[in-house]
């Protein structure tokens, strides 16, 4: 079976590899595939991408005070629970058996009324909790990245020492950038700059940015600059690149179609 004319599966199957659970033996073929099939690389990853930047958007988080109250509540209504069993058995009433004794239908009621009170604070502070998280989550849906369109970028060049490296690319309409992250070794020299450029259907290349070294990298983008651009490539140039207007003046050293996501 071709995996690339199945997307569903194949963006099952990246996903679970990206999470880990995907079996040894599935994980290994899946790998193998992708070495062969750009689209199955590309779903690979989108995925790691999208869950490390699940990662980096998570904050850290401690403990509620209010967890520590019910931790002590627990504790101290379990020696009191305690105390009164040793008590009964102490004191074992003379008449009328366990049933009539005052002293355990008295403690029994105020166990009651500070379960029932204990409850109702308990209650208040979950649902207190559940607003502050529910509060949290639109913040952060707010601010998760909306990608349109993705691209994987392969080396233009076969043969070369740097034909396993790539360059995926991912835009961000929400907040308007371009993000590349680079995949594999490749890393230009101290006098070079890699340039980005959108190649439009017709006419010359145009210039979207001059990429930094690290190996994630964000360019502002408008949707106009990336909408109607059927491919980008990156260009080998001088430190500092060159103007955007006279197009690419050093090698093309990765190139691939930009694919606007249709979910």
């Amino acid at each position: 079976m071709d995996i690339q004319h199945h997307p569903e599966l194949l963006d099952r199957l990246a996903s679970q590899y990206a999470l880990g659970s995907l079996r040894a033996g599935a994980r290994r073929r899946l790998e193998a595939m992708a070495r062969e099939q750009p689209p199955v690389r590309a779903a690979l990853l989108i995925w790691q991408a999208r869950l490390a930047s699940l990662a980096e958007l998570q904050p850290a988080q401690r403990p509620a005070p209010e967890v520590w109250t019910r931790i002590d509540n627990l504790v101290a209504a379990d020696v009191v629970r305690q105390s009164m069993q040793a008590g009964a058995t102490r004191q074992a009433p003379a008449r009328g058996g366990w049933l009539g004794s005052l002293g355990l239908w008295r403690g029994l009621a105020a166990s009651g009324v500070a379960a029932a009170v204990l409850a109702l604070v308990n209650t208040a502070q979950v649902r207190e909790r559940l607003g502050q998280e529910v509060a949290t989550l639109q913040t952060r849906l707010a601010t998760t990245p909306q990608i349109q369109y993705v691209a994987v970028l392969v080396h233009a060049q076969p043969g070369t020492t740097e034909d396993t490296a790539s360059m995926l690319v991912t835009f961000d309409a929400q907040n308007g950038q371009l993000v590349l992250q680079r995949v594999g070794n490749y890393q230009e020299t101290p006098d070079k700059s890699l340039q980005l450029w959108a190649l439009p259907p017709s006419g010359a290349p145009r210039s979207l940015g001059v990429l930094g070294r690290d190996r994630v990298l964000r360019i502002p983008a408008g949707p106009g600059e990336v909408r109607e651009v059927p491919a980008l490539a990156i260009s080998l140039e001088p430190r500092g690149g060159v103007p955007g207007a006279g197009g690419p003046t050093g090698p093309v050293l990765f190139k691939g179609a930009l694919i606007q996501k249709t979910s």
